[in-house]
């Protein structure tokens, strides 16, 4: 029996493109990095900053048309 190390060594995680899209555009309009968790019909954008998220919050409409997406965006603020 393969132990969950070995099982998690072989599997590919593949990060979603609207995740990708996301990333790219904060990191090259404001030169900050972000956590993204894309679930089935939502995508949580994770901000160290309340002043970035609120400016993303702003800028809703430009993240769902360069992420290509229809999916509900949340943000949420985090120092870790």
């Amino acid at each position: 029996m393969d132990s969950v190390n070995e099982i998690l060594d072989r599997k590919r995680f593949v990060e979603p493109p609207e995740s990708i899209a996301i990333k790219d555009y904060v990191k090259t309009k404001y030169n900050a990095v972000i956590g993204v968790n894309c679930n089935h019909n939502t995508i949580v954008i994770i901000s160290g900053s309340a002043a970035l998220a609120t400016t993303l919050r702003l800028e809703i409409t430009e993240l769902k048309k360069v992420a290509q997406t229809n999916k509900k965006l949340i943000f949420r603020i985090s120092d870790s």
